[in-house]
């Protein structure tokens, strides 16, 4: 890999690593090699592709990662450090407002130069300068870029998930539905079955400060739980087939305003992806176009039509606290890797949240706004980035994203 070649640019002093050092380059080499895996089976054409405004190329992709690291960290305690190219601060920012000016995030899909290659050699460039600064950091030093570093590595995590979601939906556009990968294979479908039952009380919720997390995952507080029984097992492409028989897509009283008015506009009938060929529902995977599997769980699904599901099945969506107590009892098969499950809390702060200082700041805290949170994880999701605190959030008619739910029992 492209962060292979780079070893020799360590010092020979510092090559073995220190035991603090030492780790932190792994982890750092392991996770940027990835991204590089992921965007292997693609050509150059591949990677440049935009098929809609939410979605991002991938080659667009590898090079923002890229720029978080030289942003964040290399540019202010690398010393003497040079960016590959000052144009790329503008090109491949996202929405730091606080870094600086940056290109529209629609148009990404225009910009041909630099090319795949060239953003190869500006990964390398910066992989370089990362260890260099690993190898040989201070104490004080790696003080300062030690939270960064993580907040990095997790960055970049998400982003190899969207470099499979985005692909995925530019594939779909085509109509000669091209594979990611001819060999994949989807999850097994949980054999659970039956509840998980909560009993009302307080309980302890968000992450307690112990490992990584996310700003907006924390801090830890206390939140009212009712009774309430949870799904153990997803809802299924079967139990969805019988909604849509159902006529569920046609009833107005089942949904929301807005969803009602986005199934309407947008002319849907089934889940995202699919289609009925000769009688058949098919759908679009990281595999190619395939028969629509009953037992899988249902996929790219927005949390409109997750929510009409729920009221059709005269159920409700878990708030994301009943998700996570739920999934703290060890009794959910599909809670991760599978897909991201809607529930029907707001994404808004928890009690206590302030945003990091700095531009970092603009990570979680100012998207808390019209937006849904999703729990678990998906199979696009990276190995080590899911945990029970994690809070995903899209906007509700957002189904791109590897997205289903699984229903809840509140008595009423």
């Amino acid at each position: 890999m492209l962060i292979d070649a780079d070893r020799d640019r360590i010092p020979a002093t510092n090559r073995a690593g220190s035991a603090r050092s030492a780790e932190p380059i792994r982890r750092f080499r392991e996770i940027r090699a990835h991204t590089e895996r992921l965007a292997a089976p693609l050509s150059p054409e591949d990677q440049q592709i935009q098929s809609m405004p939410d979605a991002s190329p991938t080659k667009w992709h590898r090079a923002h990662t890229s720029w978080f690291f030289e942003q964040f960290i290399l540019r202010e305690h690398l010393p003497g450090y040079e960016p590959f190219d000052e144009r790329f601060a503008f090109l491949f920012n996202s929405y730091y407002v606080a870094a600086g000016p940056r290109h529209a995030r629609f148009a990404r899909g225009v910009v041909s130069r630099p090319n795949a290659a060239e953003v190869a050699q500006y990964r390398a460039h910066v992989d370089a300068a990362m260890v260099e600064l690993l190898s040989g950091a201070s104490d004080a030093t790696w003080a300062a870029i030690e939270p960064l570093l993580a907040v990095g590595l997790n960055h970049e995590q998400q982003h190899q998930e969207l470099i499979l979601t985005d692909i995925l939906h530019a594939f779909a556009q085509n109509p000669t539905l091209p594979a990611y990968d001819p060999h994949w294979q989807p999850p097994a479908p949980s054999a659970s079955d039956g509840y998980v039952a909560l009993e009302r009380g307080i309980r302890r919720l968000g992450h307690d400060g112990t490992g990584f997390a996310f700003d907006n995952e924390g801090p830890s507080h206390d939140q009212l739980i009712h009774d309430v029984r949870i799904a153990r097992r997803l809802v299924t492409n079967a139990e969805w087939l019988g909604f849509m028989e159902d006529r569920g897509y046609a009833r107005p009283e089942l949904w929301l305003a807005d969803g009602w008015a986005t199934v309407q506009r947008e002319e849907w009938a089934a889940p995202g992806y699919w289609r009925r060929v000769d009688g058949r529902w098919l759908t679009m995977t990281l595999g190619g176009e395939r028969p629509v599997d009953p037992e899988a769980p249902a996929c790219h699904i927005s949390h409109y039509e997750a929510d009409a599901f729920a009221r059709w099945s005269g159920k409700v969506l878990p708030s994301e606290f009943e998700w996570e107590v739920a999934a703290r009892s060890g009794e959910f098969d599909d809670a991760f890797g599978t897909v991201w499950q809607w529930t029907r809390s707001a994404y808004v702060a928890y009690p206590g949240y302030r945003p990091v200082e700095g531009a970092l700041g603009e990570y979680n805290g100012k998207f808390m706004a019209n937006l849904m949170v999703l729990r678990g994880s998906s199979l696009a999701t990276p190995a080590g980035h899911s945990r029970l605190t994690y809070r995903n959030f899209f906007y509700p008619q957002q189904r791109w994203q590897f997205t289903g739910l699984r229903l809840a029992d509140d008595g009423a």
